[in-house]
């Protein structure tokens, strides 16, 4: 087992930390950041014996996964570095464009597809999908430091050989989808993709150039949605993100809702967990 930085993260003094197995691999990013870690550090495991995902819900990390943390240690504004959840899933992306080239998948937009039918599609606000099931998740979590210093883990889960199958959502793997690709190497991948769409996103001065482009893989664009939260469920079409990458619904009676978190859900499965 062998987690390796692509040229362009080492070029920009990323540095990475391999296991086996772990508890969670944010919670050991930010013990790092406590204990005085000046971050750009990536924390890598193959097994996750204590994942999370989204308001405390569990992921699943078997043997052969991906678990990647980023730690980022600075003076960032709480608003702003959330934002780079989109630069984790737009990074992600490209790497699985990179590692894995192929034909389009040709899934419809009311599925969770592209407009343009691109193989891995980004589902707002944190997902990856392949085909329009889920196969990757990125979770953002942060800490005050001393002297003013703020600690982002930037949590990225991959199903690499392995899928949960008892969800109210269709997920799968790179195995299902026929690909032999290991953790370790779209780890490599993962790496260079990150240090370059992080220049762009350029400390938040880059956001509406990172939103363009998550726009042009953004799952679901322009198809019925149907969005849970708060114990409400709001039905429409998925008009955009704005600039704050916000989800804009366009309500049945014709108004624009900006949503700030919140369960989205595309086509068949809006009807069948949304309800």
């Amino acid at each position: 087992m062998v987690f390796q930085l692509a040229p362009e993260a080492l070029k920009q003094g990323y540095s990475v930390e391999g296991h086996h197995t772990v508890g969670s691999t944010n919670a050991l990013a930010l013990e790092r950041a406590t204990d005085g870690d000046a971050g750009n550090l990536w924390i890598c495991a193959l097994k996750q014996e204590s994942g999370r995902g989204r308001r405390g819900r569990a992921w699943e990390t078997p043997v052969g996964n991906l678990a990647a943390t980023l730690l980022i240690v600075g003076s960032h504004d709480p608003k702003r570095a959330a934002t780079l959840g989109f630069v984790a899933g737009l990074s992600l992306s490209d790497a699985l464009q990179a590692a894995i080239p192929g034909a389009s998948l040709s899934v419809a937009a009311d599925a969770g597809g592209t407009k343009d039918g691109s193989r891995f599609a980004l589902k707002w606000p944190n997902d990856v999908l392949a085909d329009g099931a889920k196969l990757a998740g990125v979770l953002l979590e942060s800490t005050f430091l001393p002297n003013g210093r703020f600690a982002v883990a930037v949590g990225i889960g991959v199903n690499v050989v392995a899928h949960p199958s008892d969800l109210p959502y269709p997920a799968t793997s790179l195995q299902a989808l026929g690909s032999d690709l290991s953790a370790e190497t779209l780890f490599t991948s993962l790496s260079g993709a990150w240090a370059s769409n992080v220049s762009l996103w350029d400390e938040g001065r880059g956001l509406s150039a990172i939103r363009d482009r998550w726009l042009e893989r953004a799952a679901g664009l322009g198809g019925d949605v149907a969005v849970r939260l708060d114990g409400a469920v709001l039905r429409g079409t998925f008009e955009t993100i704005d600039e704050d990458c916000r989800f804009v619904i366009r309500l049945n009676d014709g108004s624009l809702t900006q949503i700030a978190a919140g369960d989205v859900h595309f086509g068949a499965v809006a009807s069948a967990s949304a309800s």
